[in-house]
């Protein structure tokens, strides 16, 4: 059965630019540290275009099973990216426009 994760957010309008240079540079990261990410067998980043909210992003990843994505979720925050990366994105998004869901596959 997979789960997918699907993370949302909204990235501040003055700093759309800075996000897309965080995203290189977040990309770059993750390609330094594939032992982070190996339960991951997708990964894709959505921005809206037409109705939801302006500067608007989802990002999805996909996991076997809910083991796999608790495994990735606890090395991740225990890794080097939570006190560097994440406190450079964190400037960027819109408080209280951040959320997680996981869903599970029915078919």
């Amino acid at each position: 059965m997979a789960i997918i994760m699907a993370e949302t957010y909204v990235i501040k309008p003055d700093k759309l630019g800075e996000f897309t240079a965080f995203g290189k540079k977040f990309e770059t990261w993750m390609k330094e540290h594939p032992e982070l990410f190996k339960e991951v067998k997708s990964h894709k980043l959505f921005s809206h275009m037409l109705g939801g909210k302006w500067g608007g992003y989802v990002e999805m990843r996909e996991f076997e099973n809910l083991a796999d994505f608790e495994k990735w979720m606890n090395r991740l925050m225990q890794s080097e990216f939570m006190t560097t990366l994440y406190l450079e994105y964190a400037g960027l998004e819109v408080p209280g426009s951040h959320s997680i869901e996981v869903w599970n596959s029915v078919m």
